[in-house]
């Protein structure tokens, strides 16, 4: 039986809070891209090329990274990327 996609909160939470998706912007033109390094190997090196990317577009990108990739971000770091940027991509890669 197909339930469909699950998305999963990957914090820590033992009872993690119900979001509702956010839709997809229609385009990324005029658009701020946050790309957040979470301090895992390699993640700056994805980085980088995702950023060549957009870049290469004509999209504006600011960089954010984890002080360590065992916690949380803090949220004050949470909180600039918010106001600074309208959309995000997070660095996993191990």
């Amino acid at each position: 039986m197909n339930e469909g996609i699950r998305l999963l909160d990957p914090t820590a939470e033992t009872s993690p809070a119900r979001r509702e998706r956010r839709p997809p912007p229609p385009s990324l033109d005029g658009l701020t891209m946050g790309l957040l390094d979470i301090g895992k190997a390699r993640g700056s090196t994805f980085l980088d090329r995702i950023e060549s990317h957009f870049s290469d577009r004509g999209i504006t990108v600011k960089r954010y990274a984890k002080p360590t990739n065992a916690r949380t971000a803090p949220v004050d770091l949470a909180q600039t990327i918010a106001e600074e940027v309208d959309v995000v991509v997070d660095a996993l890669s191990d």
